[in-house]
């Protein structure tokens, strides 16, 4: 399936079939409460330090007029998160930990653990969105047959995998104090809850 996505993407891109405008994208935006989950280093996963993750539910409209993975995939683009793919969630504990990330949910749903093992378990479904700040630990648990998520990165960081291993954890703490705050919210914009709440905190 994730393999016929992607050939989709490219198709949408270079022929513009079914692709919404970065405008038209936007007009999918419902005002959402951002839920809050902090997470402490577990001597595995080092989660980020200050930043907590963010979740936003419900927070896209998604119908059939357009494709939904194309839907994140422009709205994230409009705000400054680019090097999108279409996938799934690892059923292996892994972060990010020189880059933040953005996980919209276009189809489907999803039990996912953040943190790591001693993290918290959250249920995803379409139309919402997860950001989780770099070292943020993340495994999908059990997931429906059709999820598709879409996943984007601020300019400001770099892509980078690592797994729930103590070496890693290590080399990986300098990193994460490294990435910057964005410089938008991949929903919201530059007025967006994100970046209140990781300058505030």
């Amino acid at each position: 399936m994730y393999a016929r996505e992607s050939l989709k993407r490219v198709f949408e891109h270079l022929t513009g079939v079914g692709l919404p405008s970065r405008a038209e994208a936007g007009h999918g935006v419902r005002p959402r409460k951002a839920w809050i989950s902090r997470f402490e280093d577990d001597g595995a996963v080092p989660n980020h330090p200050r930043f907590p993750l963010i979740h936003y539910r419900g927070a896209v409209k998604l119908d059939g007029d357009r494709d939904p993975a194309a839907v994140f995939e422009q709205l994230f683009e409009r705000n400054g998160w680019s090097g999108s793919w279409r996938n799934g969630i690892y059923d292996y504990v892994h972060y990010h930990p020189r880059t933040h990330e953005v996980l919209g949910i276009a189809r489907g749903k999803a039990k996912v653990r953040f943190g790591g093992g001693k993290g918290k378990t959250l249920q995803v479904k379409a139309g919402d969105v997860v950001i989780l700040p770099a070292g943020t630990g993340h495994q999908a648990l059990r997931a429906s047959g059709d999820l598709l998520v879409v996943g984007a990165y601020p300019s400001e960081g770099s892509y980078d995998e690592y797994r729930a291993s103590k070496d890693e954890h290590d080399r990986a703490k300098a990193m994460i104090a490294k990435v910057p705050v964005p410089k938008a919210d991949p929903v919201y914009g530059r007025q967006g809850p994100l970046r209140k709440r990781w300058t505030s905190d």
